[in-house]
């Protein structure tokens, strides 16, 4: 019956859900047992109706009517207790479940690369991690108690009905390919439904993430329409494809009960058309198999939607194993990285977006002596970023080589490489912590409270956390939104500072900083730098003049390396960016723009 249900594909991808199920199968198993006891007591209550019936209000037997109060006392304690026992151990196993699959995704995001960012919805993520989690659980533990449940309970009454008349049970037995039929039409539909609202639940997600995290933006650019029609539009499409899963699921459930219900009217016919010798019934058997038939309709009804609830968790299992099959960050490095100089050599180094139908880089070399400070500037998307990128291995070469102290990066594994490597971008990243837990981030474990106040204090930013209610242990807010810019720029350059790598990796990082803050900071910078090999990237020349080499970037390659006087002198690109920067800005002369 279950190839029946389900195609081969199917059935792969639920016995791979079943699999997380398999650690914790002695709950599983006393959740089974607990189903089945609580059908078997409810099988045997309504074979109870016969001698209740016929020893108890037709022969009156007293001693029979004495126990009765004790007997309902017990049967109804059993069925409690294997009810209590079914429930409390398949949603432990549930629960379980859940978490072990929200922790294996959550460990699988950590470790995907940096392209697959690039190319996914941060919505459609939490929606596979929030809501096709709890449907796939569903689908392996819930689903499975209540078939085996229903099946018990079926089995149980057919057995009772036979016991008391096998020839009109038999009408039963015809209806079960019928009801089979029914599932498996019922299951194709429900899948695919099922998989196009866990779609939509993404986009309703990743609206309301960009929505939240854009909302100045929104505001200030009058997009609040345009935002609630495309959210309206998504709730719209999830809600119609919803409401086709209830359709599906309520139609199937109507149909197998219209076919029950024929059975039932057609026993009842056959027993009230007929003389009484004909099938031998007392008033207690026709009681108990008239309440068994009506009694099997609900765990037929519940079977029926078994078979809807794993077609959503298999819709739901996909799109999570099609995440945990997506390759994770490949680490190919076998060599541990120790204590290093600080030599950056990239040879002949070509990069190609996926995505993007011209090379980001192209034949780039370049030599970072060890201690030096590497200027590199040019217009936007003229590889810059890319280039600096490469260096952690965010991304892959596409061609040539990136050295370090004479060493492919790709020889070192990617958490001794990284581990050597300290970055401070233009778009700081903060978590929802406090000040101290942001500047150490990644090294709790190992750094003391003085080494936390001297790294905030050589980046200035003990200023302002020493004004706090609660200091380092201020909490910033999402993304830092309790922080002004310049604030969160400093935590972030302390964090840089308390890491003390032998290379940094700087991208605008005094972009966000006033005058002042920026003054000081560009000497904590040049005390940090002291020693240590620094990439930096700029757009105001400026915060560079003073760089050993000014590397000009331009359509991915390299068109200009020198010093800042060498580029001057040259009077090249670089000269006419630095002109264009400083030229003396035209005054406005309101009189003469009247006249």
């Amino acid at each position: 019956m279950f190839k029946k249900l389900f195609k081969p594909s199917e059935e792969r991808i639920y016995l791979r859900l079943l699999k997380y199920v398999m650690p914790y199968w002695w709950a599983f198993a006393l959740g089974i047992i607990g189903s089945i006891a609580f059908s078997g007591v409810d099988a045997y209550i309504a074979h109870f109706q016969k001698p209740l019936m016929d020893i108890g209000f037709v022969e009156r037997n007293k001693e029979f009517l004495r126990a009765l109060p004790l007997i309902i006392l017990v049967i109804f304690t059993a069925r409690g207790i294997a009810s209590f026992v079914a429930r409390y151990f398949i949603s432990l196993v549930g629960r379980n479940v859940v978490r072990d699959l929200r922790n294996q995704m959550f460990v699988h995001l950590i470790r995907m690369p940096a392209s697959f960012y690039d190319l996914t919805a941060s919505g459609q993520l939490l929606s596979k991690i929030i809501y096709n989690v709890d449907q796939v659980a569903s689908a392996c533990t819930n689903a499975v108690s209540t078939a085996v449940q229903s099946l018990a309970l079926i089995v149980g009454l057919f057995i009772v009905m036979l016991s008391i008349n096998w020839r009109l049970t038999l009408l039963y037995l015809f209806i079960a390919p019928i009801i089979v039929l029914v599932i498996r039409a019922t299951g194709k539909r429900m899948r695919r439904v099922s998989r196009k609202v866990q779609n939509f639940l993404g986009d309703i997600s990743h609206v309301s993430e960009e929505v939240i995290e854009g909302y100045k933006v929104v505001k200030i650019f009058g997009g609040e329409r345009y935002e609630v029609a495309k959210f309206n539009d998504y709730n719209q499409s999830n809600r119609d494809q919803a409401l086709k899963v209830v359709m599906t699921d309520s139609l199937s459930t109507m149909v197998v009960l219209c076919i029950g219900a024929l059975a039932l009217g057609g026993t009842i016919y056959l027993v009230t058309t007929s003389s009484p010798a004909t099938f031998g019934l007392s008033a207690g058997g026709f009681i108990a198999i008239i309440a068994s038939m009506l009694a099997i309709f609900k765990p037929m009804r519940d079977f029926t939607s078994v078979n809807n609830i794993i077609q959503q968790g298999i819709a739901g299992a996909q799109s999570v194993f099609d995440l945990l099959d997506t390759p994770a960050e490949v680490d190919t490095g076998t060599t541990v990285l120790g204590k290093i100089q600080g030599k950056i050599e990239y040879r002949n180094v070509g990069f190609q977006y996926k995505t993007q139908p011209e090379a980001a880089l192209k034949e780039v070399n370049l030599i970072a002596k060890p201690g030096q400070m590497i200027a590199i500037v040019g217009r936007s998307g003229s590889g810059k970023s890319t280039l600096v990128s490469l260096l952690p291995r965010f991304y892959d070469v596409t061609s040539g080589e990136i050295l370090i102290d004479g060493e492919d990066i790709h020889s070192a594994t990617l958490t001794s490489l990284r581990s050597k490597i300290a970055i401070v971008t233009q778009h700081v990243t903060l978590f929802n912590d406090t000040i101290a837990h942001n500047i150490a981030y990644g090294s709790l474990d190992v750094v003391s409270r003085e080494q936390i106040e001297d790294a905030a204090r050589a980046a200035y930013a003990m200023e302002f956390i020493e004004k706090l209610p609660k200091g380092l242990d201020t909490l910033v807010g999402e993304n830092g939104v309790l922080l002004s810019g310049g604030q969160r720029q400093r935590i972030a350059i302390a964090r840089a500072i308390l890491k003390n790598a032998p290379i940094l990796i700087l991208d605008e990082a005094t972009s966000a900083l006033d005058t002042e803050s920026e003054r000081k900071i560009q000497q904590a910078l040049e005390n940090l730098m002291q020693g240590r090999t620094t990439l930096v990237i700029a757009h105001r020349l400026s915060t560079i003049e003073h760089a050993d080499q000014i590397v000009l970037m331009d359509q991915g390659s390299i068109v200009e390396v020198g010093s800042h006087r060498e580029l001057l002198a040259k009077e090249g690109i670089y000269a006419d960016l630095y002109n264009m920067q400083f030229a003396p800005k035209p005054t406005y002369n309101q009189n003469a723009a009247e006249t």
